[in-house]
């Protein structure tokens, strides 16, 4: 899409800074970080959400976020490290393009990711069926 900013970064017609690229991602600092080292994993084809990611941009992604990660860990000194996928409006996405968020972890960083909802457990059985039949 012409007019995504994060196709124009793989691109390279748009600035970022870019920590890793291969032939089909691309790894950089979000703009917007939650804390030091933030960064986004994009596959370089445009897909807007995980349910029109291909499985091979899938692998490659989820390949180049592991050894990311651990380029963070080794050389920012992360001591943990959290992977946020938004899907839709509604889940938060703001970019249309598929990108998973490495969000590296620090002791007392204060960080607090989402707060759980009360769950019944007669709830899991229908809920579980329902997720195996639509498979």
């Amino acid at each position: 899409m012409m007019d995504c900013p994060f196709c124009q970064i793989a691109r390279h017609q748009a600035p970022a800074q870019i920590v890793y690229e291969d032939d089909r991602t691309v790894a950089f600092l979000d703009i917007n970080p939650v804390s030091r080292g933030h960064t986004l994993v994009i596959p370089k084809g445009h897909y807007p959400d995980l349910f029109e990611l291909s499985p091979g941009d899938w692998q490659a992604v989820a390949l180049t976020a592991q050894r990311v990660a651990k380029a963070i860990k080794a050389g920012l000194g992360a001591e943990g490290l959290n992977l946020l996928q938004s899907n839709g409006p509604v889940a938060g996405q703001v970019v249309f393009h598929f990108h998973l968020h490495l969000i590296p972890r620090y002791r007392g960083d204060g960080l607090r990711l989402g707060h759980r909802s009360p769950y019944r457990e007669q709830d899991f059985p229908e809920t579980a069926r329902r997720i195996r039949e639509a498979l």
